[in-house]
């Protein structure tokens, strides 16, 4: 596996490939080559052309040496990687130290092995190759062959640069080092965090769904049983009558008529759980908020629910995405309620709300504008306190991925979601989810309106 959710932020490693970075020292190989040839023969720069040459074919023999012992698609560990990269480092040092150091313009590649650490490497591997790239920056500008130049050229010789400019194209170098790492990091650890979180999305609502699909399998399993289970029946009172009353075998056989009728109504039971079953399939929104809510009723915190009283009740189809987000937002707020949880919803022609508010501490104020993002979480303080919000790990080390995949399924039904503490004097945390009712409403009214509108 490689990437795990249990690891904190900025530990989750996905890997490079080796074929990844025996392509790019490819790509290095053929480039540091042509440069060579250009300088040499077409600009008739004079250069240690067979020391030059001597350092690119290494990185070719490295690169077979490579390609026969490892396969292509093989995944490198964060130190295998970084041991890679840094001889990358270490080869473009040999290089400038003999075409003029810092004075020469390629001098600006010892980003490329930093900036492919910062996108799939650790945050400490990506620190030692700036370090790395950094130091050899200093050597090659304090220590190089001159720089290549033609001797018929007007100068008569290479230009000597002066030592504060050489110095100022270190700093350069070093702060883009710097900022391009910590940038190019922290996008591919965003991109990263995401991909995770969108991946335990799925894996929940995939597991909602298995669980409603139960009922109809339920269902088809009684029926398919209702048919051996009649002859049973059959057979049992036949037996019933032939036997005289004083037989032994006639508190047997009332035994196996009385199971016979259990096995009956636990089957009826099974029946009416079909997923096709309409008060299953689809529930007015107070039926839907009695069903979220009713397994947060035994924990010693009180559960309002208000419903406006006129006006036609929406009527919402029963998914499992749905029913997790909603699901979610109740439970942090039994969580987090000192005595009390509302749960008020109201609707008119244009729109359904569910607004659902606690008498508890309320979001940290820092995290308010990024909560529903994944990873947000305050590590044990304020509204996290009780074990995340809502990952159910009772720790306080929650990754931040609830609330992150209550609010991905309930936009995948249309909703928008609010996130706000009440106003003083009230204390607590408010959460509202609001859709547009012509999305979500498939009452039969609504429903022929629309075929009505259609036509």
């Amino acid at each position: 596996m490689l990437f795990s959710l249990d690891r904190p932020i900025g530990e989750r490693f996905f890997g490079l490939r080796l074929d990844t970075l025996v392509r790019l020292r490819w790509l290095a190989v053929a480039g540091q080559t042509l440069a060579i040839i250009v300088v040499q023969l077409l600009l008739g720069f004079s250069l240690p052309i067979g020391a030059c040459l001597a350092v690119v074919a290494l990185s070719a023999w490295l690169n077979l040496a490579l390609r026969l012992r490892n396969p292509g698609a093989r995944r490198l560990s964060d130190g295998e990687a970084a041991w890679l990269l840094a001889y990358d480092i270490l080869q473009l040092a040999a290089l400038l130290f003999l075409t003029g150091g810092l004075a020469n313009p390629f001098a600006l590649l010892f980003l490329a092995p930093v900036l492919i650490s910062a996108t799939a490497l650790s945050p400490r591997t990506t620190i030692l190759l700036g370090l790395l790239a950094g130091l050899c920056a200093a050597i090659v500008g304090l220590w190089q062959m001159p720089l290549p130049w033609a001797a018929h050229d007007a100068l008569g010789a290479a230009p000597q640069l002066p030592p504060l400019y050489l110095a100022g194209i270190w700093c350069a170098l070093a702060l883009a080092i710097a900022f391009i790492g910590v940038h190019a990091w922290r996008v591919a650890e965003e991109t990263r965090e995401l991909s995770e979180a969108l991946a335990a999305t799925e894996l929940v609502l995939a597991r909602e769904q298995h669980l409603s699909a139960l009922d109809g399998l339920a269902a088809a399993a009684a029926h398919e049983l209702g048919t051996p289970l009649a002859t049973i029946t059959v057979v049992v009172k036949e037996l019933g009558r032939s036997l005289p009353a004083e037989s032994p075998m006639s508190e047997d056989i009332k035994l196996l008529s009385e199971q016979v009728d259990r096995c009956r109504a636990i089957l009826r039971t099974l029946t009416s759980l079909d997923a096709g079953d309409a008060p299953f399939d689809r529930m007015p929104i107070s039926h839907i908020i009695e069903d979220v809510v009713a397994p947060h009723r035994n924990f010693g915190i009180n559960i309002a629910i208000a419903l406006p009283t006129g006006g036609s009740e929406p009527v919402i189809a029963r998914n499992p995405g749905l029913l997790y987000g909603l699901g979610n937002i109740v439970e942090n707020a039994v969580d987090f309620a000192a005595t009390r949880v509302e749960i008020v919803a109201s609707w008119t022609d244009r729109e359904v709300v569910i607004t659902v508010t606690d008498d508890g501490p309320g979001f940290p104020p820092e995290l308010i504008d990024r909560i529903g993002a994944p990873y947000v979480t305050s590590r044990g303080r304020h509204r996290w306190r009780k074990g995340g919000d809502g990952d159910g790990d009772g720790d306080g080390d929650g990754l931040g991925l609830g609330v992150f995949i209550a609010k991905t399924l309930l936009e995948r039904s249309g909703a928008e979601l609010g996130f706000l503490n009440r106003v003083a004097p009230a204390h607590g945390a408010e959460v509202s989810v609001r859709w547009p009712r012509a999305l979500i409403d498939i009452s039969d009214g609504r429903e022929r309106a629309r075929t009505i509108d259609a036509a």
